[in-house]
């Protein structure tokens, strides 16, 4: 068995030791001083060499943990540049009103949350008066991710501040016509105010990480100076364990995100709970984000801990609350100062001494009210620490108390994330702690007064004096007047018009080219933003990595394996593409900040992120509805898409759900080309609503869903038939007919017996597709004809989600008295015989438009999980290969007596069925 007290290998043991008896005598003085003093003043200088070691410039790992002490002493803090006095006042206006707001709230039943703000209220105000930069300087200022749940603070600053009123206030939760506020930062739903929507948590840090890196992306390319902006992220140290909020750490210090801050809010609470019972959530933090190369500053502890620090001559009192798990934190904020004696000091002889010297009130002050993020003195140090660190984002953990100042039964209490009012003597108690002049004779009917010190008061007039010093309200969200992008030459987007002859082509390659060229445009070129998270080259991407480069803010400090080809792989400080590794959060991310880039600063950037399409809405679905929620413009290319046409991947890699899913979110418009002269109609369209001229009643806050494929195909020419176009961007046009096609049946005895002019009419189908499907479809349009005497058209279906959705507004036009046809009843209007959908998605994604096609109406989709297999024996499995659409088409037309019955029975036989 090891011997678990003795000195383990490790890797200084692979190096020759140079000078062996200097070594020892190093050993030997540390055991010396580890026998005489202890081993923790053994341990503590052992960590101040290692400070002095790296002061000195000595290479040598960090320590992942500190002390549980601040990591600005007191000494060190600069004065707070403003009035304290002025600011405690305004600090204890806004905890108020946003107590107020919520409890108000209550009545009808709408909820709110109270705590958090109350105990992150400094860490907000300290920035708001002397850290956050408004847009009225560039345009841009900094950027400010708040944590959601500490909305109604915002709320109240902005009341005080003048820029919303009671009414709004009293709407909180409400939409009230548009007088209402939102429960959470939203810009869609206050976008006058809202940048980035943060209250599904974890999304907040990560898109916070990638748009401090759009943002030198943006300087480093030449397009917008933001070397003076700064984002900042305020997080909850619960949210911390959702996977999103650390997977992008390393990237924010391989990247040098100097421009960076997060701040989180450690109550050491989730939302019902401790957020570690038995540990410590704010080391364990310190440890994490040291480790990701970042600068971690601590501010943990108020100024009334100054004594006791002081009177810690042994280092018993630092010891002890390294010791104490964060649960008993909490359990200190809620109990007397006997038990705080007896648990907290009473553990070591040291600690019990130094009790003696403390007053009941001076051990109450300390355990329920000091904390370091609660002084605007320690929140001013730690800021101004973060700004004037360089080369590594800074992150302050800002040690707090959940529902700091609502009274005894808020503070530190489990439920207190579910509690959503106070009383009205609780409003007092709080008063009197806040020192407001609100008398009791405003408590009308037992409805808490909002309270406001006037508009010319010291207090508002320092504040928006604060504010105008620093560029302007905040937050803000301002759409800069920007002019159209002007669009592009219509060469690109007819490149393949005429088709690809006898070369087949991918509709992934296919759209790759098409971006190329756009990329090329001398107007808007450079306003393309490439993403891709991983297998650039499997998207046919690898052409454009040495004309636009990969961005990198080091450049290309290597020579590259593949130099002497001629798509090598080329890495540039001014690069274009991100490729961003294998994180389809972090290219969604990426995406966010590109895509809002028009309103966040002033810069519209034509970002289009292409992905494998079975990683993207399943995978991360919520981003996308973030996406949403910002108003975010661009492209979003769900490429080897379907559930078949991935040869032998398997049920893994076999999307045959995305379009069901992108359908739910509404801002996402969500196109299946089959061919590539449609996607040259669907992205022209989409550059022009989303960047240029939009329509009356057009939304231009939306983004595209394009599905691509990597089967190579024949591509044909486009259509010369009169709304052709229109059809491709509404979702539906007549590709051909049997006759179009040059087909005409040859089974006339399958035929109805119905004559015209002595000929048996043929019966007739229509045949919808989308995406690859077509060609099965196409397919089988000819085996229709050539075997079984039936005429078939074939639709092309560029959009089953769009067609839907103007059918539902047509209905709703209806309802109001208005009359208004479907586009796709319009398209289908007067085809004869019935409808047969495909798709190689699951039959859902086109029933979507059943109930509006008056034709009878079949479907045919791939349901189920994928398999590994070859595509024909995929799309076999899944009947919606060319015979098995034959035979469903065949069992329509036998309902309706138009074939025989015995055709569809000898059809699966002669196919294999």
């Amino acid at each position: 068995m090891t011997d678990p007290n003795a000195i383990q290998p490790s890797a200084l043991d692979q190096l020759p030791d140079r000078d062996p008896e200097e070594t020892a005598e190093w050993q030997a003085s540390l055991d010396a001083v580890a026998e005489a003093a202890g081993p923790h003043r053994a341990a503590y200088l052992m960590r101040r060499t290692l400070e002095r070691a790296e002061g000195a410039g000595v290479s040598l790992p960090q320590l992942l943990e500190t002390d549980y002490v601040n990591t600005i002493p007191t000494a060190a803090e600069p004065a707070v540049a403003g009035d304290e006095a002025l600011e405690s006042r305004i600090t204890a206006w806004n905890r108020w009103n946003a107590a107020a707001m919520v409890t108000r709230g209550s009545k009808y039943g709408v909820g709110g949350h109270i705590a958090t703000f109350a105990s992150a209220a400094w860490l907000y105000e300290t920035g708001f008066n002397h850290f956050f930069h408004g847009k009225e300087g560039d345009g841009s200022g900094d950027q400010l991710y708040v944590q959601g749940h500490a909305s109604p603070g915002i709320y109240a600053r902005a009341f005080l501040d003048g820029r919303l009123s009671e009414t709004q206030l009293d709407n909180f939760r409400r939409e009230a016509g548009g007088n209402g506020l939102p429960s959470y930062p939203h810009p869609r739903r206050l976008p006058w105010l809202w940048e980035f929507p943060t209250v599904s948590m974890g999304l907040g840090p990560i898109s916070a990480i990638y748009q401090a890196r759009f943002n030198r992306y943006l300087t480093s390319r030449g397009i917008k100076d933001l070397s003076n902006s700064h984002v900042w992220a305020f997080l909850g140290d619960g949210e911390m364990d959702e996977p999103e909020s650390t997977t992008a750490l390393t990237l924010a210090s391989r990247e040098g995100l100097d421009n960076l801050t997060f701040v989180i809010n450690c109550n050491l609470q989730r939302l019902d709970g401790p957020v570690r019972a038995n540990f410590k959530i704010v080391q364990e933090l310190e440890a994490l984000f040291r480790g990701a190369g970042w600068n971690v500053i601590k501010t943990l502890w108020g100024t009334a801990w100054d004594e006791l620090f002081r009177l810690d001559t042994t280092g018993a009192l630092v010891r002890r609350l390294r010791e104490v798990p964060d649960a008993q934190v909490q359990t200190y904020q809620t109990r007397d100062a006997a038990y705080i004696r007896e648990d907290f000091f009473g553990k070591d002889p040291a600690l019990v001494e130094m009790a003696k010297l403390l007053s009941d009130d001076k051990i109450l002050e300390c355990f329920h009210f000091s904390r370091g993020g609660h002084e605007a003195r320690k929140v001013y140090a730690a800021y101004k620490a973060a700004l004037a660190h360089k080369g590594a984002p800074t992150v302050i953990l800002a040690q707090t108390v959940k529902g700091h100042t609502l009274g005894d039964g808020f503070a530190s209490k489990n439920a207190n994330h579910q509690m959503k009012k106070l009383t009205v003597e609780q409003f007092k108690d709080m008063r009197d702690r806040l020192d407001l002049p609100i008398s009791d004779a405003q408590f009308v009917d037992g409805v808490v007064p909002y309270g406001h010190p006037g508009a010319d008061s010291p207090e508002v007039r320092y504040l928006q004096e604060r504010r105008a010093a620093l560029g302007g309200p905040a937050p803000s969200r301002r759409v800069h007047p920007v002019a159209p992008l002007p669009m592009p030459a219509d060469k690109a987007f007819t490149a393949f018009d005429k088709g690809s002859g006898t070369q087949s082509v991918a509709t992934t390659m296919a759209f790759v080219r098409l971006v190329k060229d756009l990329v090329r445009d001398k107007e808007t070129g450079k306003r393309w933003v490439p993403i891709v998270p991983d297998e650039a080259r499997t998207f046919g991407m690898e052409s454009l990595f040495p004309s636009l480069g990969i961005y990198s803010p080091k450049g290309q400090t290597y020579e590259p394996v593949d130099r002497d080809q001629l798509m090598y792989y080329k890495e540039a400080t001014n690069g274009q593409i991100f490729n961003e590794g294998i994180t389809e959060a972090g290219a969604m991310a990426e995406f966010i900040a590109a895509s809002t880039s028009y309103a966040t600063h002033g810069e519209t950037m034509i970002p289009f992120y292409i992905y494998y399409s079975m990683f993207g809405w399943q995978r991360t679905g919520d981003q996308m509805w973030q996406a949403g929620d910002q108003l975010a413009r661009g492209f979003l290319v769900g490429a080897t898409a379907g559930r078949t046409t991935l040869t032998g991947e398997g049920l893994q890699h076999a999307d045959g759900h995305s379009p069901a899913i992108a359908a739910t979110n509404p801002a996402a418009l969500s196109y299946d080309p089959a061919f590539a002269y449609e996607l040259g109609v669907i992205v022209k369209d989409g550059l022009r609503r989303m960047f240029g001229e939009a329509a009356p009643g057009e939304d231009p806050n939306v983004f595209y869903y394009l599905t691509v494929y990597n089967e190579p195909l024949p591509q044909p020419a486009k259509p010369t038939t009169p709304g052709v176009d229109e059809g491709i961007v509404k979702g539906l046009y007549r590709y051909n007919t049997a006759e179009e096609a040059g087909l005409a049946p040859v089974s006339p005895e399958l035929s109805a017996s119905l004559e015209q002019g002595g000929a048996p009419v043929a019966p007739r189908i229509q045949l919808l597709g989308s995406g690859t499907a077509i060609h099965w479809a196409l397919k089988a349009q000819r085996l229709l004809a050539e075997e079984w005497g039936v005429a078939a058209d074939v639709w092309s279906a560029t959009s089953w989600t769009e067609l839907r959705r103007d059918a539902m507004d047509a209905d709703a036009a209806m309802l109001r008295g208005e009359e208004r046809v479907p586009f796709v009843r319009r398209a289908l209007q007067g085809a004869q015989g019935p409808v047969l959908a495909v798709s190689d998605y699951m039959r859902q994604v086109p029933d979507q438009i059943a109930q509006w096609v008056e034709q009878d109406w079949a479907s045919l989709g791939a349901d189920g999980f994928g398999l590994s297999d070859t595509r024909e024996a995929a799309r076999r499995h899944f009947g919606i290969d060319a015979e098995s659409i034959v035979v469903a088409a065949l069992a329509q037309l036998a309902r309706r007596g138009e074939v025989k019955a015995t055709a569809v029975k000898e059809a699966r036989e002669r196919y294999g069925l």
